[in-house]
């Protein structure tokens, strides 16, 4: 029986893809983990599925077929973005334990294991999720992460180039925004769809990713409901996986960053119509665009006035 199925949504990052599968595949053989690695590719152009197949054989060949986990490759046409690519991994994953992972991150020795004995412990109490810290390749962890729901000290703070460095020494202000870290396992608003695990009785009850996102804020969406049916959200600090970060967009916000905040924020606002009162929408509504004109960013304040906020196709193409 398989214990555990892990999903990685990829567009055109084959390098990081690769080196993500490397370490996975060493972290899941070291603890013989019965395992599935369901790869879905959204339509790539750079040669990650050909790297895929690559692997499938070299491993195949490797262990005769008996190795303690499986590479399945799913192969999308065109970019479906996160939550649909993620949903057409679950859909096919047939673990015990359902993983969300980004390909941009390097898996630490016992991260995987780390991640199941925690929830099979507090999954005793209370139906639970995990994520893993998150550290820079120099270490240091990315509570950033680990945000709190989307709030108007958000807006003002946190996304204020200039406000942020200084807001987030400060912590009363970071606390504001962000869950600070601990040394045990602590509970948080919001896990990153970037490493994140749960049981199979919990999927079923939460459900699959909101596709109504286009980019960014479905992992948030989905931690929302969880919270709302009763699901624990954890983090645990043993469990390191590295995160080099943004392996897809990075290239995109170079092209336009205009583009990348435009969809962010429509994400964002997004989350709140679904989820928050109207009165509140109304409110983020402006803040975001008074924020756009106070970090110099008045035509896409212009932009967003006119579109309402509304979220375009930004699928990454």
């Amino acid at each position: 029986m398989t214990k555990l199925s892990i999903i990685i949504v990829n567009w055109n990052t084959k390098e990081l893809l690769r080196q993500c599968l490397n370490s996975l595949v060493l972290s899941i053989k070291y603890h013989v983990l019965r395992a599935e690695i369901i790869v879905v590719d959204n339509g790539s152009t750079d040669g990650s599925v050909e790297m895929v197949k690559e692997t499938i054989i070299h491993n195949t060949r490797q262990k005769g077929g008996q190795a303690p986990y499986n590479i399945h490759l799913i192969e999308n046409q065109s970019n479906l973005g996160f939550a649909k690519g993620n949903n057409v991994g679950i859909r096919e994953a047939q673990g015990q334990y359902i993983m969300l992972l980004n390909s941009d991150t390097i898996i630490r020795e016992g991260a995987i294991q780390g991640l199941m004995e925690a929830i099979d412990r507090y999954d005793t109490r209370q139906m639970t999720a995990a994520s893993p810290s998150l550290l820079l390749p120099d270490g240091k962890f990315q509570n950033d992460y680990y945000m709190k729901f989307p709030n108007l000290w958000q807006i003002f703070l946190y996304h204020n180039p200039v406000l942020r460095p200084l807001m987030m020494k400060i912590p009363l202000l970071s606390s504001l925004v962000v869950q600070r870290p601990s040394r045990d396992s602590f509970v948080v608003d919001q896990l990153p769809g970037t490493a994140l695990m749960a049981a199979r009785a919990v999927w079923d009850k939460v459900g699959r990713l909101d596709e109504d996102y286009k980019f960014f804020f479905e992992d948030v969406d989905w931690c929302w409901q969880a919270k709302r049916a009763g699901i624990k959200l954890i983090v645990v600090p043993e469990a390191e996986i590295i995160h080099l970060g943004g392996g897809s967009w990075k290239k995109r916000i170079k092209e336009n960053s205009s583009d990348f905040y435009y969809q962010f924020f429509s994400s964002m606002l997004l989350f709140v119509r679904k989820n928050y009162p109207r009165s509140r929408a109304i409110i983020f509504k402006w803040s975001i665009i008074l924020n756009f004109f106070l970090t110099s960013k008045p035509l896409l304040a212009w932009q967003f006035f006119k579109g309402n906020g509304r979220q375009k196709n930004y699928l990454i193409q």
